[in-house]
């Protein structure tokens, strides 16, 4: 196999390839066969601890242990000793400029989810105060956000009307955060984050994007002082509902108002981004703006001209809502189904909030870790009257630009809320609501990310139908469906390349015993009298067949072309298979079948490096014994040149 062949009449009939000098050749090693047990725990440890989280207690005092534990679960425990007085200054910043837009927001976003304005904030007091304890993240801030306000509101008025049956909405609202947070802690605890990855990147983008349409298009009854709007938030209902109110409903002063300061709001974000040392500017505009469209209203009383204001937010902090939490009856079932699926979403995109902001700071996020923290928090919130919190992108860009050290920015937020609880809400009386609708608008513009779609489209177009049909589903119907779109276009795509792996057929690249794919590399040749195939896949039950009949029919494809070039018949065909990690009985069958379907055509079956997982089961179902252990080869290069001496005959 070593042995060069002489440059002669004969070879130079070979074309372009030629068998070269390699190193005495390498037998493909067979791992020693593992215990099933030991595997097995091997397999369920990397999947579900793949960080080791025992390590750093083994061969520690019992003390320790016990110490490394609380920290475990209560990060706080590990870097409050290293807290100091210049953490504490960025920490207040931070905290201060993500409480000043936290407020309007979140008296937005209630209304969103069809609640009471004051359990928007409501929480954000409570939610963040477990954070703080029990989340590794420096930079979430915690609140309410758009999306899942959104969401939960199109479910929840599903079930119930929120005027006509509005204790029966708040109570299914509670439960379902109770749930929802039940949802997010199991999954940490569990260690099942990997769940959360399902939903690719391109569906949450169209999903994101087509979310902010629908809650702008939402905001246009407070917007244009609509009373009768429609309860429907697909873009045809929506914009039925206002044009079928044009002369008839809005408000001509409402209008003003929304206009000149989301004019404000905008002008506030561009000059943020434009210098970043003024990221306060769009920080405190929401705030600025509500406190002075409320001093303009109530000085000339514009509520007696048709704008519609908040008119109350009750006072004082959380009240409990432990017993009116639904843990029978057929409201039960609601609120799990509600909470499992607002939970999911509140869960991606705190899980995508975090893991950016801490690859930009350049430290380590638990998944799991953060899981039990947002769902310990939806718990306790459920049980203090409030709706799904999770972490807020604005916000935590907010607090991550104004300096945050800790998450002690997080508490100081909660108590400037505290105090807007006990001391401020009856100031909002006469805040119009088309400065909440004018807040809202401002900060879901962000959502719509252009240049990640172009992206995507550049890069996958499979990708890019998930980013429009998750998109469409949302704008065109509902936040639900769009939800439903996003996750099945991922799961197809998913079984798309389960299913139907690629494969590709190799030539060798002049002077070198390199074997690349023919259609990356042009200038490689194929060899006379052999066809080389790589299958750049796992093969299992689910695309072991389609593997066997893609490999046959690259086979009848060159035979053709063999025959119309009159070229040397094919007298082998080499399967390169290092990208297959894992073989299962389905894809042996499928090999062996391969194999005597050649056999009968008299054309030898090659491998070229099998891996250890696959080699290891070739060997255990004799496989190897089947076609031969000299047909196992190191490389492809070493493959092809056993087949050189048959190939030169045949010429």
């Amino acid at each position: 196999m070593g042995n060069s062949i002489p440059d002669n009449d004969e070879s130079r009939e070979l074309g372009d390839w030629q068998p070269r000098n390699l190193p005495a050749a390498y037998k493909v090693g067979v791992p020693p066969r593992k215990n099933f047990v030991n595997e097995f725990t091997e397999r369920v440890k990397e999947t579900l601890f793949p960080d080791d989280p025992l390590r750093a207690y083994k061969n520690q005092p019992k003390s320790k242990q016990f110490l490394l534990g609380l920290q475990y679960f209560f990060p706080i425990l590990s870097w409050v000793r290293e807290y100091n007085l210049k953490k504490f200054k960025g920490d207040l910043i931070a905290g201060f400029t993500i409480a000043s837009l936290c407020i309007p927001q979140d008296i937005g976003y209630a209304k969103l989810a069809n609640l009471d304005p004051q359990y928007g904030l409501y929480s954000s007091f409570v939610p963040p105060l477990v954070y703080a304890v029990m989340g590794s993240s420096r930079d979430i801030a915690i609140g309410p956000v758009a999306v899942v306000s959104l969401l939960l509101g199109n479910l929840l008025q599903d079930e119930f009307d929120p005027k006509l049956n509005k204790e029966e909405y708040h109570r299914l609202a509670v439960t379902a955060t109770f749930f929802a947070g039940v949802t997010q802690a199991a999954l940490g605890f569990f260690r099942l984050g990997f769940i959360v990855d399902f939903l690719s990147h391109a569906a949450i983008v169209g999903f994101m994007a087509g979310a902010a349409i629908t809650i702008a298009l939402q905001q246009l009854k407070g917007f244009l002082g609509i009373q009768n709007f429609t309860k429907e938030t697909d873009i045809v209902s929506v914009m039925k509902s206002v044009w079928g109110s044009v002369h008839h409903g809005w408000n001509w002063e409402t209008i003003v108002i929304g206009t000149s300061f989301l004019a404000f709001l905008l002008v506030a974000k561009y000059i943020g981004k434009k210098n970043r040392n003024l990221f306060w500017v769009p920080a405190i505009a929401p705030l600025i703006s509500v406190i002075l469209s409320t001093f303009f209203v109530y000085i000339t009383r514009a509520d007696k001209h048709g704008v519609q204001i908040v008119r109350k937010i009750k006072k004082g902090i959380n009240p409990s809502s432990v017993h009116e939490l639904y843990f029978s009856g057929p409201n039960l079932g609601k609120g799990i189904k509600i909470g499992v699926v607002s939970g999911m979403i509140a869960l991606t995109e705190a899980t995508a909030i975090g893991r950016t902001f801490a690859d930009m700071k350049g430290y380590q996020l638990d998944g799991n870790k953060e899981m039990v923290a947002l769902g310990t928090m939806n718990i306790v919130g459920s049980m203090t009257s409030c709706f799904v919190a999770t972490g807020s992108f604005s916000r935590s860009a907010v607090n991550y630009m104004a300096g945050c050290q800790t998450a002690v920015s997080n508490i100081v937020m909660s108590i400037i809320v505290l105090l807007t609880l006990e001391l401020i809400t009856p100031l909002f009386k006469y805040t119009p609501n088309a400065i909440l609708a004018s807040i809202i608008i401002n900060a879901v513009i962000g959502l719509i990310d252009y240049d990640a779609a172009i992206l995507i489209w550049k890069i996958d177009k499979f990708d890019f139908i998930a980013c429009m049909g998750a998109f469409f589903g949302v704008v065109f119907d509902s936040v639900e469906i769009g939800l439903l779109i996003a996750v099945s276009i991922s799961f197809a795509k998913i079984l798309l390349q389960v299913t139907r792996p690629r494969t590709a057929l190799l030539g060798n690249l002049p002077r070198t015993t390199i074997y690349r794919n023919i259609q990356q590399y042009p200038e490689a040749t194929k060899v006379p009298g052999v066809i080389i195939v790589r299958v750049d896949s796992a093969i299992y039950f689910s695309n072991s067949n389609y593997v066997k009949e893609r490999i046959l029919r690259w086979l009848r494809e060159e035979e053709e072309k063999q025959k119309e070039d009159s070229l040397p018949r094919i007298n082998f065909l080499i399967v390169e298979m290092s990208p297959v990690t894992d073989i299962d009985t389905s894809g042996i069958h499928a090999f062996e079948d391969l194999y005597k379907n050649l056999s009968k055509r008299e054309i030898q079956l090659l491998l070229a490096n099998p891996g250890p997982i696959v080699m290891e089961k070739l060997q255990a179902s004799e496989f190897t014994e089947l076609i031969g252990h000299d047909k196992i080869f190191l490389t492809v290069g070493e493959a092809a040149m056993s087949c050189a001496p048959k190939v030169i005959e045949e010429v």
